[in-house]
């Protein structure tokens, strides 16, 4: 017996769009926005190292960095007569630097450092920070501003560590992904992205490229940018476009010359001692904007 129905016929798919064309999304929010190139990207880390040399502050990182020392257990506590991070030779524990990122949050280097060894002094172990009253915490943190929210913090991290893991200690992050390091701190409430950034990019030796306010000034100041990117979308934007290899550098330098050159800071009032380099400033030559808006 035949069938009589008729056959569907077959419809129309959508075409694919074209392979060239390049929509923004999550990862990549400014797909046509070509700069920064590598080229760009490695002069200017040339322009400020010459102007600047390596900021010793960050010294210590660099060194580990060139040492292949990622994946070297970290001591949870510093010896006897050792300065915070330790000698070049051994890992600064992802815990302390977690803490120590905390603590520097809208407040100066040199302040958020006295906050920190005041609280190692006042509280030898993390047990001891999660035990005590969040008034004891604040008091031992107070020269580092904003007392009251970052001792929360800390407590809350701790005690969600605690619970979670059984222990305080974090360097199991040494061996995850970025993806699943990110994850991971980023359950503990009041952790940011810059925090995860700087702690994946110090403590973890990843390929990461934080954006502080310096960064960020400078990012939209040059054109790295468009003017209307906001901290999080620089932050995607800036990791896609710089190669890995030149990110610790770079961001380094930009954090650096943010705080000590007043053509590229928006900033007025800042305690820390500035520096002005005229018309020598290496930043002058990447605006893409007039000079009377990059000095702001």
């Amino acid at each position: 017996m035949q069938r009589s129905g008729k056959r569907k016929q077959p419809q129309p798919q959508p075409s694919p769009p074209p392979k060239s064309v390049k929509t923004a999304t999550a990862a990549e929010p400014y797909p046509h926005h070509r700069r920064p190139t590598p080229d760009e990207c490695r002069a200017l880390r040339d322009d400020l190292l010459a102007l600047h040399g390596f900021p010793k502050e960050f010294a210590i990182y660099r060194s580990q960095r060139l040492n292949g020392l990622a994946h070297t257990p970290a001591k949870s506590e510093p010896s006897d007569g050792e300065d915070y991070g330790g000698p070049s030779d051994r890992r600064e524990s992802v815990l302390d630097g977690l803490v120590g990122t905390i603590l520097s949050q809208n407040t100066t280097d040199s302040n958020s450092r006295r906050a920190f060894a005041s609280l190692k002094s006042a509280f030898p172990t993390w047990e001891h920070v999660l035990a005590v009253e969040s008034k004891s915490v604040e008091n031992a943190i107070r020269c580092g501003g904003l007392a009251p929210t970052k001792a929360a913090c800390i407590k809350n991290m701790l005690s969600s560590l605690l619970e979670k893991k059984g222990k305080l200690c974090l360097e199991y992050l040494r061996d995850l992904s970025v993806d699943e390091i990110k994850a991971e701190l980023s359950q503990f409430k009041g952790i940011g992205p810059k925090t995860v950034a700087c702690v994946l990019m110090f403590q973890l030796q990843r390929d990461d490229f934080p954006v502080d306010t310096h960064v960020f000034q400078i990012a939209k100041a040059i054109g790295w940018v468009p003017e209307v990117a906001d901290t999080k979308k620089t932050y995607l934007h800036l990791n896609q476009r710089i190669p890995n290899e030149l990110k610790f550098d770079l961001n380094c330098l930009l954090f650096t010359h943010g705080k000590l050159c007043q053509k590229c800071t928006k900033r007025g009032g800042n305690q820390q001692k500035r520096e002005s380099y005229d018309n020598s400033c290496p930043l002058l030559s990447y605006c893409n904007i007039s000079i009377s808006k990059c000095n702001g």
